[in-house]
């Protein structure tokens, strides 16, 4: 039967993705037409789901610096934002009874209460995979976005203990335990070497991280988050997380099943999600209203009010332990999960050309800006640079002390990483921090005396928009691009970069190149007999 599904899912994602639509929209037409047709939810397909937020959160624990967290704008935003949305959606629910009730049943305070709370969470599933697609989990409003998802997650964990009384077990003290054996574990990481037992390695981990919360009665998802967070300042994270990728891409689509398997909707059901739907513009523009007023910087508030404009999967655990609890109609669990499909479909579409719209609408957001800069967001300099490596991986860095070793100090790079920034101008390398599909960034940048940008980024896409942006601002040298396979030479070269250089043929051409140099100073450091 899985295979069944996972073959619809297959065709369906396909399908979407040929008319330039995220697969992930296809995932969950998947699931419905399935319903439709008469499918039903089974055990195993809910394993793999599971097992998919489970790896996902494990990996996002992996990336995520905790001082993140402690920031204001994280938990100042988050705690804001649920507080006010709570208050605003519940009126408007309430008000809307008497158009709404003939379709769902009764609506009271309390029940309007419970879906406003239901609908305040963000996707941790939907933002992290649109993040991750884009490339954008490192930036500047990526890292804020998890941030504020982490801080939802401990939101769900207390709602959960207040709404159930479950309370954690006393043997939950244990869990400090996991502090003096975090040698033993990072231990263990080094010797699983680079291949199949590393990723091997991080399913064992974030699997045993959730059972051994669920063992003590706290929600197992949090403490594979948690446990990843205690190892993202390991010297193999970055490996670990990159391995668990296509595992934790797989298992999601048993997620994404699940929500359209959950139940069979009727017409009533889905006008209401979509009247819900109607209420995503409020929680965008009420994350960016408090954001700007956080004073950070417009685009940064932009982007994150955007990429969080969605309902959550969790929604669906509050409806379901409401209608468990007597506290709201069965109806409404089809509801929600109407709506967290359709919120899905509108993140991954509008998010697509979310840099693109900025330049038409920067100087209209721009004016709402605090004239007082974070120290974050505060622009960087680069003086007298002649050549810019953008994406300081191990291709950029590779590229950037080449060139360093030729051009000396008129070499800059550019990474989204700040820790990684951080390491890199330690090491006496100028490198700054900044995303290079910020226009604003290019704006403040002095980028009349470049005369080559090097972009060293994993996706297309990235490439074509800092191409764009980078002509946007003015620049006039030349871009050089690296391509991982050949049919994305040509779609580079025709959006402007002028040179792309495909990865794997060049580094070989490099290999021969180095060790042909390195024969040749032998034969010529060899004696004469």
């Amino acid at each position: 039967m899985e295979y069944v599904f996972l073959l619809f899912a297959f065709v369906c994602g396909l399908s979407v993705k040929l008319i330039g639509i995220p697969p992930m929209v296809g995932y969950l037409a998947a699931g419905f037409l399935l319903n439709l047709a008469g499918y039903s939810m089974t055990d195993s397909l809910q394993e793999i789901a599971n097992l998919g937020i489970t790896i996902m959160l494990f990996t996002i624990g992996l990336k995520l610096n905790v001082r993140d967290l402690s920031k204001r704008e994280v938990w100042a935003g988050s705690v804001s934002h649920a507080l006010v949305w709570v208050g605003v959606i519940t009126c408007i629910l309430y008000g809307l009874a008497i158009i709404i009730a003939p379709m769902s049943g009764p609506l009271d305070w309390q029940s309007a209460a419970l879906i406003a709370f239901a609908l305040s969470f963000s996707s941790t599933v939907c933002v992290v995979k649109v993040l991750e697609e884009s490339g954008e989990s490192k930036t500047r409003h990526g890292r804020l976005a998890i941030g504020v998802l982490v801080m939802q997650d401990v939101f769900a964990v207390v709602f959960l203990v207040a709404a159930t009384g479950k309370l954690p077990s006393v043997w939950a003290l244990g869990l400090l335990a996991v502090i003096p054996l975090m040698p033993l574990i990072t231990r263990v990481i080094d010797k699983s070497g680079h291949g199949e037992l590393l990723p091997l390695t991080g399913f064992i981990l974030a699997l045993g991280g959730y059972h051994v919360f669920e063992l003590v009665n706290i929600k197992g998802d949090l403490g594979a988050l948690i446990l990843g967070m205690l190892l993202a300042r390991h010297s193999k994270a970055t490996e670990l997380a990159k391995s668990l990728l296509s595992f934790k891409d797989l298992f999601l689509i048993g997620f994404f099943l699940t929500i359209g398997l959950t139940a069979l909707p009727d017409m009533n059901m889905i006008i209401i999600a979509l009247i819900l739907c109607l209420f995503l513009p409020i929680k965008a523009l009420l994350f960016f209203g408090l954001l700007v007023r956080l004073r950070l910087r417009a685009r940064t508030s932009y982007l994150t009010s955007l990429v969080l404009t969605n309902y959550s999967e969790f929604g669906l655990i509050v409806g379901a332990l409401a209608v468990s609890l007597g506290l709201l109609n069965k109806s409404w669990l089809v509801v929600i999960a109407l709506a967290v499909s359709f919120s899905f479909v509108s993140t991954s579409i509008l998010y697509r050309s979310s840099h693109s719209r900025y330049l038409h609408i920067k100087g209209a957001i721009s004016a709402y800006e605090s004239d007082r800069r974070l120290n974050e967001d505060i622009y960087p300099v680069i003086d007298g640079a002649k050549f810019l490596v953008i994406g300081m991986g191990r291709v950029g860095l590779g590229a950037f002390q080449s060139l360093e070793k030729l051009a000396t100090s008129s070499v800059w790079g550019m990474d989204a990483d700040r820790v990684k920034v951080q390491r890199l101008n330690k090491e006496g390398m100028n490198v700054i921090c900044g995303d290079g599909e910020d226009v604003d960034l290019w704006d403040n940048l002095e980028i009349h005396n470049l005369e080559l940008v090097l972009l060293a980024l994993p996706s297309i896409e990235d490439v074509i928009n800092v191409t764009k942006q980078l002509k946007f601002a003015g620049y006039t040298g030349k871009v050089a691009a690296i391509a991982r396979y050949e049919d994305e030479i040509d779609a580079l070269l025709s959006h402007g970069v002028d040179k792309v250089f495909n990865f794997f043929t060049e580094a070989g051409l490099g290999f021969a190149e180095e060790s042909l140099a390195f024969v040749n100073e032998d034969k010529q450091a060899a004696p004469v007999l």
